[in-house]
């Protein structure tokens, strides 16, 4: 596969994401880089050829490079940032001072909403490295899924098209298929918000009401994503494809979702901390189901899951009296 004009791939973040990211890659014919904070884990990685602790039983070809100098991405003509949200302000910054090339593209596969500004990951990443082209992945792609070369569909969105294709030829393979699109702010947000709703349906699944509640739940819960995805800027019929609907059902019916498993264990009496405490990967709708409530309360536009996972997370609610809350609410036009 020609993967002109990427040259030298820099992907920020060993997880699991982001090692399966870096095999697809590989196998694709790219140079790949992976870069990881941890340095012990990082060289245990580099020897091992294995990501043990993310990815277990995966092997890793020699060709692909582990690193913990985040100085060595500097010569990347594509970063491809994997980091969790809360951490892509702080990674941005320091990819700053390494002197990337002034042209490398940025790709951003991190799927959150800041806390707080409400920016997404690509608005984080103009405004702490500007002046590079910016482009961002989502869609439904579990990344022990896409580490055994499963079909997999994805969307890559770029305001300049040129930046999309390129990337979409470097993605492509015979069992990963990337389509193109100009809506960034619909592709993000339809990848942030589907964990809050997946946290819902976890909490369905714990609580053991069945599919026809699971079902209905998952419906409403694309309403509310649409309505609030709009609001704050995204186009509909972006959430009508793979990083929306594509993304919110994967999330929610999947055993790989954590954002599931937070519901499901929620639902079963376990406590907030003590389930994030036992997780080596972040489910991202704990803080995006904060950024969200702050960012529909801002637009006044109504997401009672959102309001009610967010009263669940904050302990205020148990998660049988949150989904009968929902369950209760007063009849209506759907």
């Amino acid at each position: 596969m020609n993967v002109f004009p990427f040259k030298s791939i820099a992907i920020i973040g060993a997880g699991s994401w982001g090692t399966a990211l870096a095999l697809l890659l590989q196998d694709n014919g790219a140079n790949v880089a992976v870069w990881g904070h941890d340095s012990e884990a990082i060289s245990q990685v580099q020897s091992l050829r294995e990501n043990r602790v993310y990815l277990p039983g995966v092997k890793l070809p020699a060709a692909i490079r582990f690193t913990s100098d985040i100085d060595s991405t500097h010569t990347a003509d594509l970063v491809v940032l994997v980091t969790p949200s809360r951490a892509m302000r702080e990674i941005a910054s320091r990819l700053g001072t390494v002197g990337l090339q002034k042209d490398a593209v940025l790709l951003s596969c991190t799927k959150g909403v800041e806390r707080g500004s409400g920016l997404r990951m690509s608005e984080i990443l103009s405004e702490t490295l500007p002046g590079h082209p910016i482009a961002v992945l989502s869609g439904p792609s579990h990344a022990e899924e896409v580490a055994r070369s499963a079909p997999t569909a994805v969307v890559i969105g770029s305001s300049e098209v040129s930046v999309a294709k390129d990337l979409q030829s470097l993605f492509f393979s015979k069992n990963f298929r990337a389509y193109t699109s100009t809506d960034v702010t619909g592709i993000e947000l339809g990848g942030a918000l589907k964990n809050i709703f997946a946290i819902a349906a976890g909490v369905s699944d714990g609580l053991g009401l069945g599919d026809n509640a699971k079902a209905a739940l998952v419906t409403r819960s694309l309403a509310e994503l649409v309505r609030l995805g709009c609001g704050l800027g995204g186009q509909r019929d972006t959430f009508q494809g793979l990083s929306g609907i594509g993304d919110l059902m994967v999330t929610c019916f999947s055993k790989h979702s954590r954002n599931r498993a937070v519901g499901e264990r929620l639902a079963r009496g376990e406590s907030l901390g003590a389930i994030s405490a036992s997780m080596r990967m972040v489910a991202e709708g704990v803080p995006t189901t904060y950024s969200a409530f702050e960012c529909a309360r801002r637009l006044k536009i109504e997401t009672p899951i959102i309001d009610q996972i967010k009263l669940l997370l904050d302990g205020t609610l148990s998660p049988k009296d949150a989904l009968s809350a929902l369950l209760a609410r007063d009849p209506r036009s759907e």
